[in-house]
């Protein structure tokens, strides 16, 4: 039986309602996959229900039985509960990331938003989040949609007020390098701001890794995991977290219309895994393995623009593009 005929086994065995069934087994936080759930949704797949996964996602599925040999096996001898008890023991892998990471960024990131040496004022607690969002002028003007002026009175007043709401597609101007949106070059200086690389460390490489060069040898995530690159899914998900810990939003929820970070999650994800812009989005983990992976083969130049490759990916987006229905 090949791999493609075991996990569509997989997948029809738990075709079935979850309400059909008998008592789910104790979730354990010793189970490896636990381990493995709090990776994955870091680095592949965030927001997602996980036994759900193992029936609807099957794209997300395949890439989750690549991450960890040994899964498959587990799954296609077990009983329908079985395999749903494996998506809630990675469920609780991904819960207990997200909400560590959450827990922990809404501290820290008070000690990257200002200038050294600078005290923030009026001070932001620690511990509250209610006085951040726009009701802050220096969380408000990271928070600000690229494109709008937050020293305009009256663009302030109606962010403030709700009167402007921002979905979750309107990214803010801290994803940008020197907090500067540039219309006429979209992609100059996007997800490159040092907050985002601030996070990025805290989370994957230590806390104590922001303020040093990173080193050839890593702590952390990366050396439990053997993570030696930057993902464009950790790209999305820290870019996620930064904007819920500058936020006034207390509880980090999908279904929080306020934050609207599911949205927001997914719309970096639809700009970095297209196609099309293959060429920037290879620049843009060039950059980010640099200041993440220095040492890394992941962290070497950019394909010139004339190398043999660089022809190839051309030739095929041009065949892609020529296949492709016209609109009328």
């Amino acid at each position: 039986m090949t791999t493609q005929d075991t996990t569509s086994s997989v997948l029809n065995k738990c075709g079935s309602s979850a309400l059909q069934m008998g008592p789910h087994k104790k979730v354990s936080s010793s189970d490896p996959l636990v381990s493995h759930g709090r990776h994955f949704s870091q680095t592949v797949f965030t927001l997602c229900n996980y036994p759900s996964l193992l029936t609807n996602e099957h794209h997300v599925f395949k890439q989750l039985l690549e991450f960890y040999p040994g899964l498959l096996e587990r799954l296609k001898d077990g009983l329908e509960e079985e395999i749903l008890h494996v998506g809630e023991l990675i469920s609780k892998g991904a819960a207990g990331a997200r909400g560590d990471d959450t827990k922990t960024l809404k501290s820290a990131i008070l000690n990257w938003i200002s200038l050294k040496g600078e005290a923030i004022w009026p001070p932001l607690h620690r511990n509250s989040k209610i006085d951040r969002g726009f009701n802050h002028d220096l969380t408000g003007s990271l928070l600000c949609p690229a494109g709008l002026d937050w020293n305009d009175t009256q663009t302030k007043e109606k962010l403030r007020s709700g009167e402007m709401l921002v979905c979750g597609d309107q990214w803010p101007i801290f994803l940008y390098a020197h907090h500067t949106y540039d219309p006429e070059d979209l992609w100059c200086g996007l997800l490159r701001s040092h907050l985002l690389v601030y996070a990025y460390k805290h989370v994957f490489t230590s806390p104590s890794s922001v303020d040093r060069e990173p080193k050839a040898t890593q702590s952390g995530n990366v050396c439990l995991h053997g993570m030696n690159s930057v993902t464009i899914t950790s790209l999305a998900y820290i870019a996620t977290q930064v904007r819920f810990a500058l936020s006034s939003s207390s509880v980090f929820s999908q279904t929080d219309t306020t934050t609207d970070s599911e949205t927001f999650y997914h719309s970096l994800l639809d700009l970095l895994e297209d196609p099309e812009e293959y060429k920037e989005i290879d620049k843009l983990l060039t950059w980010w393995n640099h200041q993440v992976f220095p040492t890394s083969s992941a962290a070497k130049r950019p394909i010139s623009a004339n190398s043999a490759l660089s022809k190839i990916r051309q030739k095929h987006m041009a065949l892609k593009q020529a296949s492709s229905p016209v609109s009328s």
